[in-house]
């Protein structure tokens, strides 16, 4: 009995355990998109782009096609909001956090940009990856 006692009380620990890594990681996965959602509203696109993986190998797919590698997603965004009146004020509504692995989950939502030069709202799937103990977004697909 207390062999059984014993084996219940580890389990449940272990599923308490990977529970609170994968709410700690949803969490730091929503600190990203808040840096991100602020930078964004002041108008800060390098800011902004902090929270995708620096890397030629990061993925933007959107309605231009794709773009490839952090320095042409920075100048993608650049050319495509180039004052503060197309920046606007950025808002997400997160519709779901899947975990993928261990290091990578996918993020669905939808954006809502207030802007001066006319409203813009669409919807995003992001995939985080866990690098070097950061969480970075290293596939983007936006419309």
């Amino acid at each position: 009995m207390n062999k059984l006692f014993l084996l219940l009380f580890i389990l449940c620990t272990f599923n308490s355990f990977s529970q609170t890594t994968e709410e700690k990681d949803k969490d730091a996965i929503m600190s990203v998109l808040k840096a991100q959602r602020i930078a964004w509203s002041k108008n800060n696109i390098e800011k902004f782009m902090e929270g995708y993986w620096k890397s030629d190998s990061l993925k933007f797919y959107g309605v231009h096609g794709i773009t490839s590698g952090w320095e042409n997603t920075l100048e993608r965004y650049e050319k495509s909001y180039p004052t503060e009146a197309h920046t606007g004020k950025l808002s997400y509504k997160i519709n779901d956090i899947t975990k993928i692995s261990n290091e990578a989950y996918y993020v669905l939502g939808e954006y809502h940009i207030k802007r001066e030069v006319g409203n813009a709202d669409g919807i995003f799937m992001l995939i985080f990856k866990r690098i070097d103990g950061e969480w970075k977004i290293i596939a983007d697909t936006s419309c």
